[in-house]
């Protein structure tokens, strides 16, 4: 194996990033490129799966001739926006539609009917996760239902999510996806070491369409030597979240990390015992590692850093998201103002993809700052939701460590560490799901001996206390309260 650096490919919502790192954590070189958002009908987010791999191909290359070359890399780590399905000819490596994005809402109608069925329980049971669009199983079920080329191809189809299409294309064929994404599709049990056939019969899914599930870290597949220069080996896949949560050194029982991005997502270490939840929080496999498994349980927020996107490219009320802090900082409080960012239904631990989003208690004096403020305010409102369900699971918080791109701005941290009257802590790299698939690619590579010894990349940590007193906390979270509680008994 030459080099010792580590290219990882972060492949998100709204972009895909390659990035490399040298051993101590230091990023070498980085290139970045947008993807397009295809909403071809209220409800319904699209990527093109070809411009995912042609655009992915293309960071990955910018990136390794800034930090030198390909023999400089030791491995390759891959982390991914996690329940996004992609469906391909086998025969051609060809999509045979576009992929569907985790925030598409068209399979309501089919989980209406699972729930009809009485199966909810169950799926949770087997799976960790409740019946939502959000998750692929239904996704997948969607595509053979409505695509006639999908359907046409019986075992010349396969079905992957992200990191499985990138595998498949730099590999030139190879079929896997690591434990941690499959564990999102609700096609695996959370115990079980390979796709359920329970499951499969439930979603129509046949096992010759999924790819075989693997480890998150080791000799995972290899590049074709076309593509980057030379063969690289992939040693290290992990969803989005659960690479983020090894970035923040979550490793141990107990430790809970927050990533703000296009979503918000919130995971607290549960170590081997699998997770259970009464309070509507998903159970998911964090890494897995020898076959054995680490576990997770999450709450997820399907709007954060889009909320933002949405005033700057929809409402055109801010320029650019760096304009948010200062205007929060320029009034007091929100006015008054409420904002429920149901844009893309509300996640955990609500889960009603029916639900739209509001901003109500508007007058006459509210200016575009309180709206700001009153967005950024319902962050903390929904990570505050999401706390007091863990608690109620017996995972009560400690302290958050925060990280995305939502992260940097300093109100928004200060205020999580008001409302959640926790410590929160910040890390001078803020994105760790890229710096986690570092970790799991250098262990796999045999750069590091564990994981525990790879935190050694993680770097400087900046942190932030509670300064917010008990009455105004409970003015804040009374007045959220209200408004949720009246907003979901209304349905819209």
């Amino acid at each position: 194996m030459s080099g010792d650096l580590i290219l990882v490919l972060d492949e998100g919502t709204t972009s895909t990033r390659a990035i490399v790192y040298a051993p101590d954590g230091a990023v070498l070189a980085t290139a970045q490129r947008e993807l397009t958002q295809h909403y071809p009908e209220p409800g319904r987010v699209e990527h093109d799966a070809t411009e995912i791999w042609d655009r992915t191909l293309a960071c990955a290359r910018d990136a390794i001739a800034k930090a030198g070359g390909a023999e400089r890399i030791a491995a390759i780590g891959i982390t991914n926006q996690r329940e996004t399905v992609v469906a391909w000819d086998r025969q051609t490596g060809e999509p045979v539609t576009r992929a569907i994005v985790w925030q598409d809402r068209r399979t309501a109608p089919l989980c209406a009917s699972l729930r009809e069925q009485g199966l909810e329980a169950h799926l949770q049971a087997r799976t960790g996760l409740v019946i939502d669009p959000y998750f692929s199983g239904t996704k997948m079920r969607w595509i053979l239902d409505n695509v006639p080329e999908a359907g046409a191809l019986g075992d010349r189809l396969a079905f992957g999510t992200v990191e499985s299409w990138l595998v498949w294309k730099l590999t030139g064929g190879l079929h896997v996806s690591d434990a941690s994404n499959a564990s999102r599709t609700q096609l695996l049990a959370l115990d079980g070491a390979d796709w359920d056939d329970e499951l499969m019969a439930i979603f129509g899914v046949a096992r010759a369409m999924l790819p075989e599930v693997v480890d998150s870290l080791g000799r995972l597949g290899e590049t074709r030597a076309d593509l980057l220069g030379r063969a690289i080996p992939i040693c290290g896949l992990a969803g989005d979240q659960q690479s983020a949560c090894i970035g923040q050194h979550c490793l141990e029982h107990g430790d809970t990390k927050a990533t703000f991005g296009t979503g918000a997502f919130v995971l607290t270490n549960r170590g081997k015992a699998l997770p259970r939840s009464g309070h509507r929080l998903l159970g998911t496999v964090l890494y897995q590692v020898g076959g054995e498994r680490t576990y997770a349980l999450e709450g997820s927020i399907f709007v954060a850093g889009s909320l933002i996107k949405w005033l700057r490219d929809t409402l055109g009320i801010i320029r650019s998201a760096g304009e948010t802090e200062a205007l929060a900082r320029s009034v007091s409080d929100s006015g008054g103002v409420l904002f429920l960012p149901a844009l893309a239904g509300l996640g955990a631990p609500h889960w009603r993809p029916d639900v739209q989003g509001v901003a109500a208690g508007l007058t006459l004096g509210t200016s575009r700052a309180h709206l700001v403020r009153a967005a950024m305010e319902s962050l903390a409102h929904q990570c505050h939701d999401l706390q007091e369900a863990f608690a109620a699971d017996g995972a009560p918080w400690a302290k958050l460590r925060i990280d995305g791109g939502m992260s940097a701005n300093d109100w928004i941290a200060q205020d999580l560490a008001d409302v959640l009257d926790l410590p929160v802590e910040r890390p001078a790299d803020i994105e760790t799901t890229a710096l986690g698939a570092a970790m799991l690619a250098g262990v796999g590579a045999g750069l590091y001996a564990s994981l525990e010894e790879a935190v050694a990349m993680r770097g400087h940590i900046a942190s932030f206390t509670p300064h917010m007193d008990a009455p105004a906390r409970a003015s804040r979270l009374s007045h959220w309260r209200a408004g949720l509680e009246k907003h979901l008994a209304l349905g819209c």
